[in-house]
């Protein structure tokens, strides 16, 4: 299993578009989060089904995000390179959710 060049800057690259992708879908998801429990909290929230108003739209963001590197960068998604892309998308959205979750470990301690 020999790795060259062009596939090692083909799986960084894939790592950073897929980091941020991940990251910007994390940061839509957190403002979200905070205006609905603002909503919440000023006892505003319309509906209980709309939990989370808008997710339709930020997934739509994130899928419109991933095609456009497929459609923009198709050289990602040769080989291995996928994998990279989609290990950026789960650490850039994992990080913020990671912060979130020790953000909320400290209220409680």
């Amino acid at each position: 299993m020999t790795f060259t060049l062009i596939e090692i800057t083909r799986a960084l690259v894939g790592l950073v578009a897929g980091i941020a992708i991940g990251y910007g879908f994390g940061v839509m998801q957190k403002k979200a989060r905070g205006k609905n429990e603002q909503l919440q909290n000023e006892g505003r929230l319309a509906n209980g089904w709309l939990v989370m108003p808008g997710a339709m739209k930020r997934v739509s963001y994130l899928l419109i995000g991933l095609a456009g590197i497929q459609f923009f960068f198709p050289v990602l998604f040769i080989g291995r390179a996928p994998w990279f892309v989609s290990s950026g998308v789960v650490l850039g959205y994992g990080w913020i959710l990671i912060k979130h979750i020790q953000h909320l470990r400290s209220l409680n301690s």
